[in-house]
């Protein structure tokens, strides 16, 4: 492929930034549109624009001269409703304006399997019923019906369900399980642990995207679901990163419903990080097929469920001086304990 100029939505997020560096890699330029700083070493390689994807004239200047934007930026499930809804609808809406004004190539749109909600069969296709739990499902579910009403008008607009995704950058949720492990202790799960819950590492993410930037728009032109390939139960997946840690510790099986009732109350309260889609599927199987992405578009993942984690976890250690102290909302910083911290001292 032809150097081409791409816009990053989200650029300076954990999927953004991996993504930068995979296109840089590649030869292309880069533009990144995001409301947070862009602090990473390939700042003088990049033209970064910072600015919020919901206000027009940011994503505008963004747009200059670009060939192919891939929409990455969302407010994720701890952002208020509104910021939910008015930036995964509202934002969606204004990048594809905004590409079809400014005659870009392609948009490739990043959603999420939460638009399926909380499914009753197993693997999901893509034209499953979209259901989505909370306010960040159902935007995402809205946010897909944009991309479509733009690809109705004859704009290609490739839209990606990536299973949850971890990687080198990645904190957020996964950094509560890596400070347990990295401190020697065991870890609990909502239920048995023994259904198969499907993760994607970053990497293969990236490498479903760029086969949406460069293979033949008829051809990417749909949804795809995007999975790691291979993965087992999720106590097996997750003991992989504790045996790593070397402590001897073990994944703990709790009980799903009480848990679940407690968590409910305690994000009511505001005293977990753990908000509801995460922890109503954590006990049940939550995988998709991936058969339409590896025939259409020849995607290939590399890393299993567990060398996505270990992957994750290698980073973690390697960089923990870099986020001691941080906490926040997003991918990448760690996200608070709060009262979860205090059960640490029983595993």
């Amino acid at each position: 492929m032809q150097a081409t100029r791409f816009l990053v939505t989200g650029g300076a997020g954990f999927l953004g930034i991996n993504l930068v560096r995979h296109l840089l890699a590649h030869g292309h330029t880069v533009t990144s549109l995001d409301i947070a700083e862009f602090d990473y070493p390939e700042r003088d390689r990049v033209r970064i624009v910072k600015g919020d994807i919901r206000d027009r004239s940011s994503v505008d200047r963004a747009m200059e001269g670009v060939d192919i934007v891939v929409h990455t930026a969302a407010a994720l499930p701890h952002y208020s409703e509104q910021d939910i809804f008015t930036t995964d609808i509202d934002g969606t809406r204004n990048v594809l304006l905004s590409a079809r004004e400014h005659h870009v190539a392609r948009a490739i749109h990043i959603s999420s399997t939460a638009v399926y909600g909380i499914p009753d069969h197993h693997p999901l296709v893509e034209d499953d019923r979209m259901q989505g739990v909370g306010p960040y499902g159902e935007a995402k579910v809205q946010a897909e019906q944009v991309c479509l009403d733009f690809r109705a008008q004859g704009m290609c607009v490739p839209i990606i369900r990536p299973k949850s995704f971890v990687g080198p950058e990645r904190l957020g949720v996964f950094a509560l399980f890596y400070d347990w492990a990295k401190d020697g202790h065991g870890f609990p799960m909502i239920g048995s642990g023994n259904n198969r819950y499907q993760l994607l590492d970053v990497a293969d993410l990236c490498d479903a995207i760029y086969l949406c930037a460069t293979l033949e728009p008829e051809r990417v032109n749909d949804t795809f679901n995007i999975g790691a390939r291979e993965f087992t139960t999720m106590r097996e997946d997750y003991q992989a990163v504790l045996d790593h840690a070397g402590f001897g510790k073990k994944i703990v099986p709790l009980p799903a419903a009480p848990l679940i009732w407690a968590l409910r109350f305690l994000e009511l309260l505001r005293l977990s990080p753990l908000y509801k889609w995460v922890y109503e599927t954590a006990a049940t199987d939550s995988f998709v097929s991936i058969e339409k992405a590896e025939r259409i578009l020849g995607y290939n993942p590399q890393y299993s469920n567990k060398d996505a984690l270990l992957r994750n976890y290698q980073w973690y250690i390697a960089h923990l001086d870099t986020f001691a102290g941080q906490s926040g909302v997003s991918h990448r910083v760690p996200w608070k304990q709060g009262i979860l911290r205090f059960a640490k001292i029983f595993f």
